[in-house]
């Protein structure tokens, strides 16, 4: 492994629990089950329950936001491990000048 700040250091680790959730069958689906219980409690509300539809949207963007961070850790992990590859990479063909 190449040089990593502690922060980058915990920027992968992150990512890679990440990736692990994303990856894992029963938290898709439990997430997804989740999503469509909300949409169903949004839909089967009347118009005129703005209580229960704002409290049924808020839980939908909330896993929604959930899932967008878990994918965003993983980006974020990409980029430092592509980061610190192109570096060593650089390092390697200045050495031999």
């Amino acid at each position: 492994m190449t040089d990593v700040s502690q922060n980058e250091d915990a920027m992968i680790d992150a990512g890679n629990d990440a990736e692990t959730l994303l990856k894992n069958e029963v938290f898709n689906k439990t997430v997804d089950g989740l999503v469509q219980s909300t949409f169903q409690g949004f839909v089967n509300t009347a118009p005129e329950q703005t209580e229960e539809r704002e409290k049924a949207y808020h839980h939908y963007r909330a896993l929604v936001d959930i899932m967008h961070t878990l994918t965003q850790r993983v980006q974020v992990r990409d980029q430092i491990l592509t980061k610190a590859d192109e570096d060593v990479g650089e390092i390697n063909d200045n050495s031999g000048e």
